[in-house]
């Protein structure tokens, strides 16, 4: 047979666009591709053929899609995105820009450190609680196994008075779920959210993980765009 006398179309390279991330909430509506990374953590767009790029090693990515009214928004949640509400935010810009409604989005989030992993402070879990109702629903604790504190517990005696902790409780954060009852509570149905449970801390082999790795690891990269 003779060669097929059809031409494929060839396909233009989306132009990648990422950002200087500084773990904040500051979004930007994309309609060129830019030079230069913009400072921020997050991004929307409705012009087709942009590729919309967030970087995490444990935080989250959380992308986007506005499959009415075609419109894509990638945002990066750590804790500090998250209890400023970055994606609820970034839903709210779609909003006012395209006309986005929270029933017509499809929301992917993860992977990252799940709640088994991220170990956090007291005082992180009382900015959680001063932005959110749930927020208890949120962290777990747990006890530390500790065969010196038990062999000798002596030792470890304190003038705490009984009800204000203990040393050994080790307190845990499900940053997951915060920014998927996030979107749920502005009105994204819990069916068009996706959220992976994989944990970047417990497989570092499979993912980046700042944390396992001690600050010495890669980043990976979730992307969102629009077909031309």
């Amino acid at each position: 047979m003779g060669a097929s006398s059809v031409k494929r179309k060839a396909l233009k390279p989306w132009p990648p666009i990422t950002l200087r991330q500084i773990h904040s909430d500051l979004i930007h509506l994309v309609t060129t591709p830019t030079e230069q990374p913009l400072a921020g953590d997050g991004m929307v767009t409705n012009v087709p053929g942009l590729a919309l790029g967030v970087q995490t090693a444990d935080c989250f990515p959380v992308l986007l899609i506005d499959t009415k009214n075609k419109a894509v928004g990638a945002f990066h949640a750590g804790w500090r995105g998250t209890v400023q509400r970055i994606a609820e935010k970034g839903l709210g810009l779609m909003r006012h820009e395209f006309g986005t409604e929270p029933g017509d989005v499809l929301a992917a989030i993860g992977p990252g450190i799940q709640g088994c992993c991220y170990e956090v402070g007291e005082e992180l879990k009382a900015n959680f609680e001063s932005q959110f109702d749930y927020a208890q629903e949120l962290f777990r604790d747990s006890q530390e196994s500790d065969p010196v504190r038990e062999k000798y517990p002596m030792l470890f005696m304190n003038q705490r008075a009984p009800g204000h902790g203990d040393l050994c409780l080790k307190l845990f954060l499900d940053l997951r779920e915060a920014n998927r009852r996030q979107l749920m509570a502005v009105g994204v149905p819990e069916q068009n959210i996706v959220a992976l449970n994989d944990c970047t801390s417990c497989d570092p082999k499979q993912f980046f993980s700042h944390r396992s790795e001690r600050g010495k690891t890669g980043r990976m990269m979730a992307v969102a765009g629009i077909r031309p």
